[in-house]
């Protein structure tokens, strides 16, 4: 019985470890720091003189975070 515990917390302390973002999975993780990086990226664009790249750029943002949504929403994954 004390062998089953120690196995369930070891196998949690490695699910934990796993995330990129504490208390987000790896696959929500990836998505959210994919729309970060394009966020930064538009941002970047858009004050540095490209405002059309910028704007561009920053449609990805609600275009991942979408796809994220359709792909994990609600099947167990997390």
């Amino acid at each position: 019985m004390k062998a089953r515990v120690e196995d369930a917390e070891v196998e949690e302390r490695v699910a934990e470890q796993r995330e990129l973002i504490p208390g987000v999975g790896t696959a929500k993780g990836l998505f959210l720091i994919a729309a970060g990086m394009s966020f930064v990226l538009s941002v970047s664009l858009f004050f540095s003189g490209s405002r059309d790249q910028g704007i561009f750029v920053g449609i990805w943002v609600p275009s991942i975070l979408s796809a994220g949504a359709l792909l994990l929403g609600r099947n167990g994954h997390e």
